[in-house]
């Protein structure tokens, strides 16, 4: 492995074990995935979330226009670049970051601390199954999973905006498997001045 591996790998485990040392009631879940079928996390409270989230940056200060992949840069244009990669897969009925997509995610902090004038809103989704109210919830968790992540990497919360849409904003049309795995996803925008 290389040092940087090393440095990530620490870092999600003191990120993990800050979390299982939690003295709050509510049962704090991995934010990575290591099983096929991982329950999902929502809040103890049965809240539906919001569009913004406490700690994290409001629209206000969001600099309020989404970049195009030419924008930030050529290796959001390479296939071979996790950089290209701007969506975040989950299992049914989980919040919990599968193995796969941790070096994405990495990548993606990496460059938002080398472009401190980046915002990235986090879009939380969720296939149609369940109530709307657990959906927003679900996509909303999701999203601060991937938050998570960034910010063991040193991204600042300022810089990153959690949205759930719930099941509201399907990437594909359809009521089967082949669909709901599409629909179980983070979305990640970047915004800035053009």
């Amino acid at each position: 492995m290389h040092l940087k591996q090393y440095t990530l790998f620490g870092i999600v485990l003191l990120t993990l074990t800050l979390a299982a040392c939690s003295s709050t009631e509510e049962k704090p879940a991995s934010i990575i995935d290591q099983s096929e079928n991982a329950g999902a996390v929502v809040p103890a409270d049965g809240s539906t979330g919001s569009a913004t989230t406490q700690g994290y940056s409001d629209e206000g200060d969001i600099a309020g226009t989404e970049l195009s992949a030419e924008e930030l840069g050529a290796e959001f244009s390479d296939p071979q670049s996790p950089l290209s990669k701007r969506t975040i897969y989950f299992q049914y009925d989980s919040s919990q970051v599968q193995q796969d997509f941790i070096p994405v995610i990495s990548a993606h902090a990496t460059y938002l601390l080398k472009h401190p004038n980046y915002k990235l809103v986090l879009e939380g989704h969720t296939d149609e199954r369940g109530s709307p109210e657990y959906n927003i919830a679900l996509g909303e968790q999701r999203a601060k999973a991937v938050a998570l992540l960034m910010e063991a990497q040193g991204v600042p919360a300022s810089q990153l905006r959690i949205v759930s849409y719930g099941e509201e904003k399907p990437a594909v049309e359809g009521h089967d498997e082949a669909a709901w795995q599409l629909n179980r996803r983070v979305e990640l925008v970047y915004e800035g001045v053009k």
